[in-house]
């Protein structure tokens, strides 16, 4: 980090062992993203009237160059917050998330996207040569083989017009489906 964290304590003591907590967890930041430009940690202790279930609320507010990161605004009611400690550790894990996330996004990772789910019925079946072709609802038809079946125990119970579930994927011959489910 490139310059000393700001710890604040609303309506409590200052306490050493929760800076020293608040400090450790920075530290760990530092590993995700090595351009924080500032932190700023504020715990927030419950007013104290005598009733159980005062919660603790630990504000966590980075800057890294073009962003900014902030947890802890929302009153959660999480009731594993009337242990500071654990309200420390849920918002410094929020914000870990958030700058795994940035890096990910500025690095240009790409997540992979899952193929569309089509529904169909089988229009032709070979079963002794092991493949098919699916009528799907948007009247194209798609070709699939019995390793495509997303159960080897469903090819033997298909029989033309049986209703399916299938993901799509372009071949060098034209559209295949795989993960054939029998609905």
């Amino acid at each position: 980090m490139q310059i000393e964290p700001q710890i604040r304590f609303n309506g409590m003591e200052p306490s050493p062992s929760v800076e020293e907590v608040v400090r450790e967890r920075i530290a760990r930041l530092d590993r995700f993203h090595d351009r924080i430009t500032s932190c700023a940690v504020v715990i927030e202790a419950p007013h104290r009237r005598g009733h159980k279930g005062n919660l603790y609320r630990v504000q966590v507010d980075i800057t890294v160059p073009g962003n900014e990161i902030v947890t802890g605004r929302e009153h959660e009611q999480n009731h594993a917050h009337e242990d500071v400690y654990v309200a420390i550790r849920d918002s410094f894990n929020a914000a870990q998330r958030q700058l795994e996330d940035l890096v990910r996004k500025k690095s240009g990772y790409r997540i992979k996207s899952h193929p569309e789910t089509l529904r169909g019925k089988i229009a032709r079946l070979a079963p002794e040569e092991g493949y098919g072709f699916i009528a799907a609802q948007d009247g194209r038809e798609f070709f699939f083989r019995r390793e495509s079946m997303a159960s080897a125990k469903q090819w033997s119970s298909l029989t033309i017009g049986t209703d399916v579930r299938f993901s799509e994927h372009e071949g060098e011959k034209g559209p295949h489906a795989s993960a054939v489910t029998v609905i």
